[in-house]
């Protein structure tokens, strides 16, 4: 079976772990996931089985909603509570200065720099284990999106409640840290849940334990709102080769599904160049 599950992935479990246990649940051969969730993160997981591992790069591009708590006046080095607490302020702050600093953010592009513990890789070491080693590194800012961010709780006892749609490869915990710098203080990830991945919603997502494996989005499923394009037999063989494709098959900017004279799922296709098409995946 070739597809995804939606997981609702608990706290102080890692996304390696959900891995491991649906493995295990459903003796499946070969599992993997998307966009990694930290220990102390909840909320959705998308979990890739047997051939569909190979579409893990579908989700990478996608937005991600979020709600959580940041804590303020507390310097963590991981930048969440569950890292070494290493300074402290006592800055008084305000409803009307923190949410300043949202609307700062909000609808705008900004260059963030990860965090220290983070598996971005510096010189094909992942920064965590530089991290640990105590190296310091110069980390290079990346243009991240902030689509959406909202303020959803009364400042109290240095903490605000929060909700943040994000573009791809936006770190909340760098997001704290960067909200609390305009407030001339620290900042922290206290508690953080996934809501959305582009479309794929938490509501729609089960914990491991209720997983059922008709839960299953098939790899076809999935595709189902893709352009399509039926080929004659011949051409479908070459398709099964790896043949790319061009202007005299199809003319688009945008990924296809190949089917065959039957309708039956064969390959999907990226875009390669003008009117060049490569196959990036076989059903």
């Amino acid at each position: 079976m070739n597809g995804f599950f939606l997981v609702n992935k608990p706290e102080k479990m890692t996304s390696h772990d959900v891995v491991f246990q649906i493995k295990k649940k459903f003796h499946f051969d070969k599992v993997g996931h998307t966009g990694t969730l930290d220990p102390l993160a909840s909320g959705l997981l998308i979990v890739c089985v047997g051939k569909a591992t190979k579409l893990a790069f579908l989700f990478d591009k996608l937005s991600k909603t979020y709600q959580g708590t940041f804590l303020f006046n507390k310097h963590y080095d991981t930048l969440d509570v569950k890292g070494k607490l290493l300074d402290t302020k006592n800055i008084p702050l305000n409803d009307f200065a923190i949410q300043t600093s949202f609307a700062s953010f909000h609808q705008k592009k900004y260059w963030q720099i990860p965090p220290m513990f983070s598996a971005v890789k510096i010189k094909g070491q992942k920064m965590y284990r530089l991290a640990r080693q105590n190296q310091v590194v110069d980390i290079p800012p990346r243009e991240v999106f902030i689509h959406h961010f909202e303020k959803k709780s009364l400042f109290c006892h240095d903490q605000v409640d929060f909700l943040v749609h994000v573009s791809k490869g936006t770190y909340i915990r760098s997001l704290a840290r960067d909200l609390a710098l305009q407030l001339n203080t620290y900042g922290a990830l206290l508690r953080l849940q996934r809501t959305a991945i582009g479309t794929h919603l938490l509501q729609n997502a089960k914990t491991i334990e209720n997983l059922e494996l008709n839960d299953l989005i098939l790899d076809s499923i999935f595709f189902a709102s893709y352009d399509e394009l039926i080929l004659n037999d011949y051409l479908i063989k070459l398709v099964k080769n790896g043949t790319y494709l061009d202007q005299r098959q199809i003319i688009t900017q945008k990924p296809f599904i190949v089917k065959d004279s039957n309708k039956n799922f064969v390959a999907y296709y990226d875009i390669l160049d003008e009117n060049k098409y490569y196959p990036r995946y076989f059903f």
